[in-house]
């Protein structure tokens, strides 16, 4: 027994060696918003009234237009994370690499949430990456894979040096290449309706 126990746990820890990634970590720890900070367009509305949390749930009301950063700077890594519209779906985004001053468009390549949209980049702030031949918005591969509003969807974002890879609820959406950008903060967008996250983490890859 003592043979078989030693086999399996060497087996488990060639599998995380070979999978390249870190201890998985929480970006949102399900009871506030610590480790985040707002920023809206009206500067006389407080974050908290716009963000709340209640049963693991990270609610945004959506207007005004805004987001909430990380207090951190990341790089190479996994980020996954579930949202849903619980009422009318309108938009919304997940912020990468963002850096510079705080303004509406901060400097970042967005993994799109518009509704039916998720899983397009929209670069923002003078960013890019070699797929985007004109415009800012560069479509996903697929037709929208998103369930009805109500239903949870999952984000899957692997960020590895200048290559960002976006999976919706398990199907590869989209992939963009030489990033002008590759380190920064990770945010979530207010931009339109109530939207909802939760189980927000980060898994470090080497």
């Amino acid at each position: 027994m003592g043979k078989r126990i030693l086999w399996l746990l060497f087996v488990v820890l060639a599998a995380m060696t070979l999978s390249g990634c870190g201890q998985q970590t929480k970006l949102f720890n399900g009871q506030n918003l610590d480790g985040w900070k707002g920023y809206l367009a009206d500067p006389d509305i407080e974050a908290a009234s716009i963000w709340s949390v209640k049963d693991d749930v990270l609610r945004c009301e959506g207007k005004p237009n805004g987001y909430i950063l990380t207090d951190k700077d990341y790089s190479n890594y996994k980020l996954h994370m579930e949202w849903r519209y619980p009422d009318k779906p309108v938009n919304s985004g997940v912020f990468l690499h963002v850096s510079g001053e705080d303004k509406i468009w901060p400097a970042t390549i967005e993994a799109q949430l518009k509704h039916q949209n998720a899983g397009d980049f929209v670069a923002l702030g003078g960013t890019g990456f070699a797929e985007l031949k004109k415009g800012r918005v560069l479509a996903k591969k697929h037709e929208t894979n998103e369930k009805e509003p109500g239903q949870w969807n999952v984000y899957e974002i692997i960020c590895k040096g200048d290559t960002i890879t976006l999976y919706v609820n398990g199907l590869l959406q989209n992939r963009a290449t030489k990033t002008t950008v590759s380190s920064g903060k990770i945010g979530l967008q207010s931009e339109g309706s109530p939207i909802e996250f939760r189980n927000v983490t980060i898994t470090p890859l080497k």
